[in-house]
């Protein structure tokens, strides 16, 4: 997959400040990598995590979701237990 170059990414900046020239080798060369192993099972930990991030913002708008549901419930039956009573 091709990079964007009109993104400036933190691990760009953290690459280039550590070392320029590895950087450039890597992003202007496309120079391979010395452990292509430890790269992709990085990629592959970042998207897991990145999956589970996802998972977590969406179960947690649910249960917002949920308790504004359940608070507009008990109102209702506060309301209904009033006119009753």
């Amino acid at each position: 997959m091709a990079k964007d170059r009109s993104l400036v990414r933190a691990s760009d900046i953290g690459a280039w400040a550590f070392c320029n020239r590895a950087w450039w080798l890597a992003n202007i060369q496309h120079a391979e990598h010395e452990n292509p192993a430890a790269l992709s099972r990085g990629d592959k930990a970042h998207a897991a995590h990145g999956q589970s991030v996802t998972q977590a913002d969406r179960l947690q708008r649910m249960g917002l979701w949920l308790l504004a549901a359940g608070a507009i419930l008990a109102g209702l039956l506060l309301v209904v237990w009033l006119l009753a009573g």
